[in-house]
């Protein structure tokens, strides 16, 4: 049974003792302590230069640690380690992008960003198997590589770079959720609890051996965005507190359990677009896995249409006519198909097919689902800014019998 964690200070679960071989030598964690980092892209001189943890007021002993990563999400693991004993010599991220998706100048990940506040040393390798990247990395001179949602698999010989290994911190309590968007496909199976774990890394899809982990409950209403922000600032904690562990010989890693392993693909702009003829719960939990990325979407009048938070508002179970009270729900739906028209129709609590809209009281939007009706709360059109539905609904003046999605 896992630990329930706590809000403020979650407390991390130790995968016990029973030891796959980890390169770590406890007590050795104050090796480096006195070199410095240079900042040059060189290894540390020891020429007396202040590495950058000091300038934060920290000590500077605990690990040397090469921190990976790019998105908002691995920005707190980091700046938990600068705060703490851990010494980061470097930061690898990915190779700057436009943000918007439509060309234009390049723009740091928020990681590198985070970085350069810090004066850390940065490197941006076009890909994980990067020829020039171990050569890079044994510079650095680091006991250990710590990632968190870096987006490139390492290969051996990136491993290879680290004395005592490489670590990752993921959204997930594994072995559950294996993959690039543990997240999004938690919420999309209405999952109620999920947590952070850390583990070593091995050649295979985050199948390597688990050292701390922590239960994190799920909002009701809560999508990617807030609870990816949410576990972030649980995984710094974790992070902090598993170099913590090793270094003082506290832990000892343990393979993944045999049972309960699922994956975690990465979701693609497609996989977003709303099933009208799924239930209502699929249709809300899919909003809510997708947004703020890539964003849940259908179409109206021929246009995109984004749905950025939507709830149930009648479902199987409320079968008069009318608008009962909106409720959210969680549990895992399945997908019913798409738009049964017909037999929905027939089925539906107010009489909508799925994709059918209609004006409730108050002005509210409403779309008939696969075996209800769900509110949307509040949508984005193409080219406009996001607004709530009944603002929408006052501009778009949806007539009777319009659909949203493909017929």
């Amino acid at each position: 049974m896992r630990t329930p964690a706590r809000a403020a200070r979650p407390a991390p679960r130790s995968h016990g003792a029973q030891a796959a071989a980890l390169p770590w030598r406890p007590g050795c964690g104050d090796v480096h302590a006195g070199e410095a980092s240079t900042g040059s892209g060189e290894a540390s001189t020891g020429s007396g230069e202040a590495p950058a943890g000091q300038a934060l007021g920290r000590k500077a002993l605990g690990v040397r640690v090469v921190y990976f990563g790019t998105p908002a999400a691995a920005v707190p693991p980091l700046e938990a380690l600068l705060a703490s004993g851990h010494e980061v010599v470097g930061v690898v991220t990915r190779p700057d992008k436009p943000r918007d998706h439509r060309g234009g100048r390049p723009s740091p990940s928020p990681l590198k960003q985070a970085a350069e506040r810090h004066g850390l040393e940065i490197v941006q390798p076009e890909r994980g198997r990067d020829p020039e990247l171990p050569a890079r990395l044994a510079a650095f001179r680091a006991d250990i590589g710590m990632t968190c949602a870096f987006g490139f698999l390492l290969p051996p010989e990136v491993l290879a770079s680290f004395p005592r290994g490489v670590l990752n911190l993921h959204f997930s309590l594994l072995p559950a959720y294996r993959g690039p968007a543990p997240v999004q496909r938690a919420l999309l199976d209405g999952r109620t609890v999920t947590g952070v774990c850390t583990f070593v890394i091995d050649e295979g899809m985050d199948t390597g051996p688990l050292l701390l982990s922590a239960e994190v409950p799920i909002l009701p209403g809560e999508d990617a965005g807030a609870l990816t922000a949410r576990l972030a600032e649980v995984g710094a904690q974790v992070t902090v507190e598993t170099l913590d562990a090793l270094e003082q010989g506290a832990i000892s890693p343990r393979p993944q359990p045999a049972d309960g392993a699922s994956l975690a693909p990465k979701v693609t702009p497609d996989e977003a677009r709303l099933d009208w003829g799924a239930s209502s719960a699929r249709v809300v939990n899919a909003v809510r896995a997708f947004t703020p990325a890539p964003g849940a979407w259908t179409t109206l009048r021929g246009r995109r249409l984004k749905l950025l938070e939507a709830r149930v508002a009648a479902g199987p179970s409320e079968a008069s006519p009318g608008l009962p009270g909106s409720e959210t729900v969680s549990g895992a739906e399945a997908v019913t198909g798409a738009h049964p028209a017909p037999a929905a129709r027939a089925a539906g609590r107010l009489g909508l097919a799925p994709g059918e809209l209609e004006l409730g009281p108050g002005g509210v939007l409403l779309a008939g689902t696969g075996d209800g009706v769900v509110e949307l709360v509040r949508v984005q059109p193409e080219g406009r800014r996001p607004m709530s539905g009944p603002e929408f609904a006052r501009g778009a003046r949806p007539a009777a019998g319009e659909w949203l999605g493909d017929r």
